[in-house]
């Protein structure tokens, strides 16, 4: 602003009612004032001008498992129209389910003094993010619980979601249904899994442990897995997948099969309804989670008083196809 002023041979008070918008300038004054301020490439510090007023900054932190899986791009995409609309700014980091990387990215959001964060937890304890939210930064969990912390938290119906999906199975007459699932640790993956093993125990149908297989969607992984449960003497006759991308690697390893089970995928995937057989899936809603979450935050922002809230959506059964083939 010093060289502003300098250039347009003006005092600094005048040059900050310009940036500022103020009044008490003349026109004149002005117009020389922005010309210099195009002429130099001065950009007003908004941060610091905040900080400076003990004014929020306008920012928010949104940390996701991985920007590029579609569920989260969504997740992304709906919070980041509410963030928006609050005329704020939306920061965004993927911690590849690595705990350390997610409390670096967490606590250097928080550094930049970020109003409020969005987390979809990987970490074991977040316990080092109350020092944070007794600063008054704002909190807000989505897709996962968050351990260590009670705040407001936003999560798909995962358990009836799997109960649905693999209920639906034994309705089309199977009885000998696979599991191929995310790692175990993860509690979506725990509670998906615990859906399907509900499912099957209130139909009075035993799981053997070779049905099921958990762990990250590794294609040489899955392709013993599916051979495992296929080429056993009384193979599964029907598969429930416990995400999009186990469901599409699970749909190209059995591209080359003639006889194929039954499938059923939890999250929905584009072009899933344009395939020769068309697949059936337990569908999440996404954008309505980072939407709720969003809202969620500004509540807290705004002062609101309340106890954290838990919030369940509701997933729902597409039937197309895939989930409809006999035993």
């Amino acid at each position: 602003m010093k060289d502003v002023a300098a250039a347009a041979g003006v005092g600094l008070k005048t040059v900050s009612r310009v940036v500022n918008g103020e009044a008490g300038v003349s026109e004149a004054t002005a117009g020389r004032v922005r010309a210099v301020i195009d002429q130099l490439g001065f950009r007003r510090n908004d941060g610091a001008r905040l900080l400076r007023q003990g004014a929020r900054t306008g920012s928010v932190g949104l940390l996701l498992e991985d920007v590029a899986d579609p569920f989260y791009s969504q997740l992304s995409r709906a919070v980041e129209e509410v963030v928006r609309a609050h005329d704020s700014l939306l920061l965004t980091g993927s911690s590849a389910e690595d705990s350390a990387r997610e409390r670096a990215l967490a606590l250097g959001f928080c550094a930049r003094r970020v109003d409020g964060l969005i987390v979809v937890p990987t970490s074991a304890d977040h316990a080092y993010l109350a020092p944070e939210a007794a600063a008054g930064t704002a909190l807000v969990s989505v897709d996962r619980p968050m351990p260590g912390l009670e705040v407001d938290t936003v999560l798909a119906d995962n358990r009836a979601g799997a109960v649905a999906g693999t209920a639906h199975l034994l309705r089309q007459g199977h009885r000998r249904i696979g599991y191929l699932g995310d790692a175990p640790d993860i509690f979506t993956a725990a509670e998906r899994l615990a859906g399907y093993r509900q499912a099957m125990a209130d139909a009075g149908c035993p799981v053997e442990e070779p049905w099921i297989a958990m762990g990250r969607p590794d294609p040489l992984g899955l392709r013993f897995a599916l051979a495992r449960m296929l080429s056993d003497p009384h193979p599964v006759t029907a598969l429930m997948c416990g995400n999009n991308r186990t469901t599409v690697a699970v749909l190209r390893e059995l591209a080359g099969r003639q006889e194929r089970p039954a499938l059923v995928g939890f999250d929905d995937f584009e072009l899933a309804d344009l395939l020769a057989v068309p697949v059936t899936v337990v569908a999440q809603d996404p954008a309505l989670m980072g939407r709720t979450a969003a809202e969620l935050l500004f509540r807290r922002l705004r002062g609101e008083p309340a106890a954290p809230q838990h919030i369940l959506v509701r997933t729902r059964l597409i039937p197309r196809g895939s989930g409809e083939i006999p035993p």
